[in-house]
């Protein structure tokens, strides 16, 4: 367990969790294996907090967070990486997501100028969006406001993914970790060709 914690970086040194503890020993386990296709890229991969979604029928999933300098190495290699992942978590879904700053309207006080694009609010649950499905792609997106007032977002990911990896047991996944996440309802589902 001791190369293990390196895998965890916590702000100003909190303690992990005990799946944080969990997580870490996996993505260190897949290191160290002489087997893993994906070994080299794991090794710059750290993790930053990981947490445990309930998905109603489907069990629960592990969402873990990945400091956003690392993402462009985890998306790289997430669809390997996340099976890899579930075969040590057996019966939980695996869903990577980076870590992401919300700039909210009074960005002055923090000495900015302009407010990048990449740090409003819907751009960053955009970008969730896009994570959550990961390796997986949106194709479309439909947002339905019902006469009460209450917003669903319909999401249509790739067809060519859907006998992939079982990705469509995976989407009430999906669905239970951007409510968690972004307190918004998707439905995912596959356009009818």
């Amino acid at each position: 367990m001791l190369n293990a914690s390196k895998k965890i970086v916590k702000e100003k040194g909190a303690a992990p969790t005990s799946l944080e503890d969990e997580v870490a020993k996996a993505l260190f386990d897949i290191e160290v294996s002489p087997s893993s296709d994906i070994k080299a890229e794991v090794r710059d991969v750290v993790i930053s907090g990981a947490k445990e979604v309930e998905v109603g029928k489907a069990g629960a999933a592990v969402v873990i967070h990945v400091p956003f300098r690392v993402w462009k190495t985890v998306k790289k290699i997430q669809g390997r990486l996340v099976r890899e992942l579930e075969k040590k978590f057996n019966k939980r879904s695996v869903v990577l997501v980076a870590n992401r700053t919300i700039l909210d309207l009074n960005f002055k006080r923090k000495g900015l100028k302009v407010r990048p694009r990449t740090r409003t609010l819907t751009s960053v649950h955009e970008s969730i969006l896009d994570d959550v499905v990961g390796p997986t792609e949106i194709v479309g997106k439909r947002t339905r406001i019902s006469v009460d007032g209450t917003k669903v977002m319909k999401v249509y990911l790739d067809p060519k993914d859907k006998d992939k990896e079982n990705i469509e047991n995976k989407l009430s996944t999906f669905s239970a970790v951007y409510k968690k996440l972004t307190n918004k309802e998707a439905t995912f589902l596959f356009p009818e060709v």
